[in-house]
Parts: C-alpha cells; structure tokens; sequence
C-alpha cells in the first residue's frame, strides 16, 4: 500500500474528518497520514484504543516513535498520559494497550537502524523561555532529524527552514500555513527546501514538529 508516499509534494490531511478504520486487533482504530507497505510498514498514523483494548505483544524492528493525544497509554513498561512523548528504537518491545481508552499519532519503522535510545518525556515539561510568542522543547536531535514540540501565543509564527522535508502535527488550537487553516489533528508535510512559516489562530496553538527526516524515507526492510 502506498498513501502519500511522494516526499517532493506538500501534503495536508485534516485527520478529524478522516473516518476510522479497523486495525486486525479488536477495539484498536487507525487514521492513516502516510504509508508505505502493508501491516509492516513506513507508516505516520493516528492510532484510537478503545478502553480495555490491546494489542498483541511485538518487537518494533524498525523502531516506534509516538504521541499520547488523549487518555493514557499503557505497556509494561508504564502509564504515558496525554502530552507524552516516546521513542522505541528498533529492537524494542512491548505489548501495548489501555484501560480507559486513549489516542495517539505515531510513527513506524523511520528510525536509524542503530538507535537504541529509549525514552519518554513530558512535553510540556521541556518548554523552553517563550521567543516572540513561541515557547518550543527540543525533544529529540540527532544527524538525520530534529523533533521539537511548541506552545504558540495567538498571531505567533513559527518559522523553520531546515533542509530534508519539514513534517508537523497540530495538537491544538490552529494555524495559518500557505493561506490554509489547519485545525486541531490537522497533519502537514513539507518537501526538502520548502520552508515553514505558520502563524497561530486567534487562540493560540501546540504543535509538535519534525526535520530533516524526509532524505532518509525508505520501505522497511522486510
């Protein structure tokens, strides 16, 4: 399966008007925003567990990387409420699930094969001092990619030129971005020397981001 699997065009998808679909476990949803593959796959998606659902225990060969959204995400190795953020290096497991229920946006199989840093943060937690209306948190860097998470006043704008594709999600409040609103769940991605400039709605807006990633999108290695 291929969806959106063109990294040299700007692509928006409005995940809240997207309808849900079936994943193979029972209670476990899915809003897919990109893909390339079948159930093993370079896949960004939005991910809804009913509550008392599961999904079957699993190795993540080419790493997982997530977003809590909503409610509280659970495995063995913790409770991860909304607003945390996770990377699952390749190599890691766990068998995820959740008693009340929760959403996440998450991302499969786009690590570096030789990541082995595992770890959670809050992200509001990793706020920094606010710049011109925009409060960001480095979440994670590395040499093929940064991930931040920013808190924007109203009428703020964050402003990104890095080279390798620019990729964003809004959490809440709205943006601004090439004369489009995009809302709460609103998805963006950005092609390589496409440069960001999004301005916050009326109230405000969280966003998380990532850069420089989109030269090194391949198909898993199967």
């Amino acid at each position: 399966m291929e969806l959106h699997a063109d990294f040299s065009k700007r692509v928006v998808v409005h995940s809240e008007t997207v309808a849900w679909k079936s994943s193979p476990m029972p209670g476990v949803d899915r809003r897919m925003l990109d893909r390339i593959g079948g159930e093993v796959a370079r896949a960004t998606t939005i991910v809804r567990y009913a509550p008392q659902s599961k999904f079957s225990a699993h190795t993540h060969t080419g790493g997982e990387e997530f977003i809590v959204l909503d409610g509280v995400f659970q495995d063995e190795h913790g409770d991860f409420p909304a607003g945390t953020y996770v990377r699952n290096p390749p190599t890691s497991s766990h068998t995820p699930g959740s008693d009340e229920g929760c959403t996440i946006f998450v991302k499969l199989w786009q690590f570096d094969m030789d990541d082995r840093t595992q770890f959670r943060k809050s992200m509001a937690d990793e706020v920094d001092t606010p710049v011109n209306g925009v409060a960001t948190a480095l979440l994670h860097s590395d040499n093929r990619e940064t991930v931040t998470y920013s808190q924007l006043d109203a009428g703020a704008t964050l402003a990104n030129s890095d080279s390798g594709g620019i990729e964003l999600l809004v959490i809440d409040g709205e943006i601004t971005e090439g004369g489009e609103t995009l809302g709460k769940g609103a998805w963006l991605r950005l092609p390589d020397a496409v440069p960001l400039s999004a301005v916050a709605g009326s109230s405000g807006a969280k966003v998380w981001m990532k850069t420089g990633h989109l030269m090194h999108a391949t198909p898993p290695a199967v």
